[in-house]
């Protein structure tokens, strides 16, 4: 993949996407901060004195130098460049500098600011220059299955990163597909009905009809006796020609499992509204990079973000109740065991077909019907591109017309 192709990738991706950064509890009290990076740009993510988080590009606004390191965090009074000393308060308004012009306007050198959401706990950014996505669509269907676990009321156990040396998409279909579970993941398979990885390994739309079916009577089974709790299940798949490329399922982990833990049993205190383990499991996906999975216990936040053409940063973090205790309520190496294995093995055969598929013999490969999920993706991102360059390309006609 060349670098102007990957320039491309984020720059569609950070554009038309809500990019999942992180959980509030990460910056919990005033002035607490942390820097995402997103291709080229940098974000400062903040939270203010009033409690709100804000974010801002991490850009001075006087020679451009950023006001804090890339991928740190801290707590401050003020986001101050060490260049030429311009400070800023926690919303982004520029204190008064020295040594400048009479009629130099201090209103109108604020930082930029960076669309943000907060949504159940989760903050999301985008990067368009104009009006963002319209982030209650991204939310809307995927409401019911959030507001189960409540992870507003929630926070972050553990945390791990992996720098894996494959391109992004290469990432995103190895975790769209369960094809390869078998072969590859011994302890995930282990904690999962077979027939079920068959039918939804890489959750919902990620075989095709007829093998989905065969694990129908299960799921209808399931769904019945988890609806007759109170508990609310279901499926909501988005198709290539969707803005973000959602899906998101309730599915039952496994017989005899309450949670997905290495021999089934709870990792933590209930989350969220449930009074009883139902045995079943949540996937939210918000786009290709951002998933959410929740037991009934614990969840886990998944976030790709592309480095280079080569490269890609994978961050996990684990979520438990705002209360829970660690070593009296959970133990970190229960709940982070089976998906720290898991992704161990993702690293190395994600890059093994990075290597493989820059040989000169390589010719892609017919998928399987439990890679329908891929097939997809590949076909949605293409449509993404061509749609999103067609519409800057209209906006800056516009653009040159005005003028």
């Amino acid at each position: 993949m060349s670098s102007e192709w990957f320039q491309r990738d984020v720059k569609m991706y950070g554009a038309t996407q809500w990019l999942l950064v992180d959980h509030v509890s990460k910056i919990p009290s005033a002035g607490d901060w942390f820097t995402y990076e997103f291709g080229s740009n940098s974000i400062i993510v903040v939270r203010n004195k009033e409690g709100e988080i804000n974010a801002f590009y991490n850009v001075c606004r006087h020679r451009g130098s950023i006001l804090c390191a890339e991928g740190s965090a801290g707590k401050t009074k003020t986001l101050t460049c060490a260049y030429h000393s311009w400070s800023y308060d926690l919303d982004g308004n520029l204190r008064p500098p020295r040594s400048m012009p009479e009629d130099f306007d201090k209103k109108a050198n604020g930082l930029v600011r960076c669309h943000i959401r907060v949504y159940d706990g989760l903050i999301f950014i985008n990067l368009a220059k104009g009006n963002p996505p319209d982030f209650d669509v991204l939310i809307g269907d995927l409401k019911p299955f959030l507001d189960l676990h409540e992870l507003q009321n929630a926070k972050v156990a553990y945390s791990k990163k992996w720098i894996i040396d494959a391109n992004w998409k290469l990432n995103v279909e190895n975790f769209l597909e369960c094809y390869h579970c078998r072969a590859a993941h011994p302890t995930y398979t282990a904690v999962h009905d077979a027939m079920k990885l068959l039918s939804f390994g890489a959750g919902a739309g990620s075989s095709d009809k007829a093998v989905t079916n065969s694990f129908e009577a299960r799921m209808k089974e399931w769904e019945a006796e988890t609806n007759a709790k109170g508990i609310f299940t279901g499926i909501v798949v988005d198709g290539v020609d969707s803005d973000f490329f959602r899906a998101a399922a309730r599915i039952p982990i496994k017989d005899g499992y309450k949670s997905e833990t290495r021999d089934g049993t709870p990792g933590s205190t209930l989350m969220g509204k449930f009074r009883e383990f139902d045995g079943g499991q949540t996937g939210v996906s918000f786009n290709a990079t951002a998933t959410i999975i929740a037991n009934n216990d614990f969840a886990l936040m998944f976030r790709y973000t592309p480095i280079d053409t080569l490269k890609t940063e994978l961050v996990v973090s684990w979520i438990v109740h705002k209360d829970a205790v660690e070593g009296q309520d959970y133990d970190v190496e229960k709940i982070s065991a089976v998906w720290a294995i898991t992704l161990d093995e993702d690293k190395t055969i994600t890059q093994n077909n990075q290597k493989g598929i820059q040989s000169t013999a390589y010719q892609p490969g017919v998928y399987s019907t439990q890679e329908q999920r891929i097939a997809d993706f590949t076909q949605w991102y293409i449509n993404r591109l061509e749609r999103f360059e067609s519409e800057t390309a209209a906006d800056n006609t516009i653009l040159i017309a005005k003028h």
